[in-house]
């Protein structure tokens, strides 16, 4: 999917527009036992109340691509045959009216997910007649073609919000809040199937985590059938470590800023080409990126094994999880030194005496703590 199919079924969850007509789900405590379960009908409780549902429904379908939204692939022998993936149909055809199949559902996710404390399991379904859309990018909503039904699921947690004072208007008064449980923002969720080219996928599934660190890797296989995705984090580690063991004495200041340079270029043209697709380079993009900043032969080839054994060599990566462009950081073990990714220039490494130094140019505006320093000659 892309940021657009994406944006375009985010704009669809408010009360005015969903086709959603209840949420249900349940409330499971911190001993993974279900307390309560809910059929809530969207058509009983108040606006406030129904935009405050659909925005913790709508939050599953917003961040950055790759890194909180990640595209699942199911194989042909999953569609046909996998129990996941049947129970995910089941459920997208009708099932979230069945009460078992949707109990199935709560036990896959309760089993699998490692979640400290209390959090609620929402899930609704929805069909979307999806506007023609002409060739000037306008949608004509009487010309539909398709109809895409899905449904969505969002895990939220649920936490006790400490006694506090309240101020309350109409008494002119204040009085003390008593504690409270309080449900927070989804950590995790997924839209099933996925919306490409805006027509129904059932070859994929869009997975949502707020946490770049972590994958949930017993969630994913639990309710896909399917591998975790690497998290955005971990390909950030794991692209700085093959850099750093396979370029060996070329590993310089020099050299991992031309390729942070090169990376951050292409975001930059892909951001500005406003293409929707998601930005992703090959294996054979990065050597070439290497090679062009004057890393030898053998290095690169020691690269390229290095990358074929951690990521897989057909894996392609999005260069967003690789570097950041609005940072750079140089750090020792007892030293870490931010810099305006614009003034690079300002940074090198030098050998003086036979000690190994970080020399940054400071011609004004340096500070200690907050206070202006001057630096005599």
């Amino acid at each position: 999917m892309n940021e657009r199919e994406i944006g375009e079924l985010r704009r669809r969850l408010k009360p005015e527009k969903t086709g959603i007509t209840h949420v249900l789900g349940c409330y499971v405590n911190e001993k993974r036992e279900i307390v309560s379960e809910f059929r809530q009908s969207l058509g009983v409780v108040s606006p406030e109340e129904g935009e405050k549902l659909l925005a913790l429904l709508r939050k599953t379908l917003s961040g950055t691509q790759g890194k909180n939204l990640v595209d699942i692939s199911f194989s042909t022998d999953q569609v046909a045959r996998g129990e996941e993936h049947k129970l995910l149909m089941a459920l997208r055809d009708g099932g979230t009216e069945d009460e078992e199949t949707v109990h199935t559902l709560y036990r896959k996710i309760i089993d699998s997910l490692v979640l400290e404390g209390s959090y609620l399991i929402l899930l609704a379904a929805d069909g979307y007649d999806v506007p023609f859309r002409g060739k000037d990018g306008r949608e004509l909503e009487d010309a539909s073609e398709t109809m895409f039904r899905y449904i969505l699921c969002a895990l939220c947690p649920v936490k006790l919000a400490k006694p506090a004072l309240t101020y309350f208007v109409t008494e002119g008064a204040f009085h003390n809040r008593a504690s409270d449980w309080l449900v927070g923002m989804p950590e995790l969720g997924f839209l099933f199937p996925a919306f490409d080219d805006r027509a129904t996928n059932l070859y994929g599934a869009l997975y949502y985590t707020r946490n770049i660190a972590e994958s949930q890797e017993t969630l994913v296989n639990a309710v896909f059938g399917a591998p975790a995705p690497m998290p955005a984090a971990e390909q950030k580690e794991s692209f700085q470590n093959i850099l750093g063991q396979t370029l060996g004495e070329e590993c310089s200041m020099e050299t991992v800023q031309a390729v942070r340079g090169q990376l951050c270029a292409m975001i930059q043209e892909h951001k500005e080409s406003k293409e929707p697709e998601p930005l992703t380079i090959t294996k054979g993009t990065v050597k070439g990126v290497l090679a062009s900043c004057g890393v030898s032969e053998a290095h690169v080839e020691a690269f390229d094994s290095q990358y074929n054994e951690v990521f897989g060599e057909d894996t392609d990566l999005s260069p967003r999880n690789l570097v950041d462009p609005r940072q750079m950081e140089v750090k020792t073990p007892d030293v870490t030194i931010r810099v305006n990714p614009e003034r690079t220039d300002l940074i090198e490494t030098r050998v003086l005496g036979g000690a190994k130094y970080i020399l940054i140019r400071a011609d004004e505006g340096v500070e200690l703590n907050g206070v202006p320093i001057q630096i005599e000659d």
